[in-house]
């Protein structure tokens, strides 16, 4: 069995284990990589249909990974298809560590270079920020089932969620983003969690990608629409 398998299999069996270590306000497992967002027919990375399955297409090339994932990040790509672009880019780059580094140092040139232009680039610094985060839970494993372990890798000891945050500020009011933001600091949980899915909850508009993605992420039985989400969390 190959390594990608191999992970594929671990990642799924160490998901269900985290049941009772993930907030039940969302699905269990590592929230960035073990659930797809719903993009609709937009155009991402080549990906299987199956759900459990984390490493992609077998007969991608990993070379082209950092080219094809910025081409696909242009400036109308919506932040929810951004979002499952960058998942699929990190499960692929875990694969490899030159690609890692190439993909992340190529995210965060973009951002940098704008800024050093007068700038500043949201879309960016939002893209490389989900990317470290996103990386980082791609090379987690878990101790005595429970316990997250991260596997050193390209994104170590780099805060994503600050350049996610800084996004936010450049951006403004942007309910995706807060979704994005919600997700990330949805395991391990921290303060300002509520706070993000509040205003992306509070923000989302019936129908919309952002809707859908946040009653499939945070919906439970009884919670099935973002009306029934909104009030649910007293949000309107």
């Amino acid at each position: 069995m190959n390594r990608s398998k191999i992970f594929s299999l671990g990642l799924a069996s160490t998901a269900l284990a985290a049941l009772l270590a993930v907030p039940r306000t969302a699905k269990a497992g590592p929230p960035l990589v073990c659930h797809p967002f719903d993009i609709g027919g937009a155009k991402s990375l080549p990906w299987t249909s199956n759900t459990w399955n984390l490493s992609g297409k077998e007969d991608y090339d990993l070379s082209r990974l950092a080219d094809d994932t910025l081409a696909l990040l242009n400036s109308t790509t919506p932040v929810v298809v951004r979002m499952e672009t960058l998942r699929r880019a990190a499960l692929y780059a875990r694969q490899d560590r030159f690609v890692q580094k190439e993909l992340l140092m190529k995210l965060k040139s973009r951002a940098v270079d704008a800024e050093a232009k007068g700038h500043p680039d949201a879309l960016a610094w939002f893209d490389a920020g989900y990317f470290v985060e996103t990386l980082k839970q791609a090379n987690m494993t878990f101790r005595n089932g429970v316990e997250p372990v991260y596997a050193s890798n390209a994104a170590t000891n780099i805060d994503g969620y600050a350049w996610v945050c800084k996004a936010l500020r450049l951006r403004g009011d942007d309910p995706e983003m807060e979704f994005a933001a919600a997700i990330i600091t949805s395991f391990p949980r921290q303060k300002s969690h509520d706070e993000h899915l509040r205003r992306a909850v509070a923000g989302a508009t019936e129908g919309s990608l952002l809707a859908r993605n946040l009653v499939l992420h945070y919906g439970d039985r009884e919670t099935k629409t973002i009306a029934e989400l909104q009030a649910k969390l007293a949000v309107r």
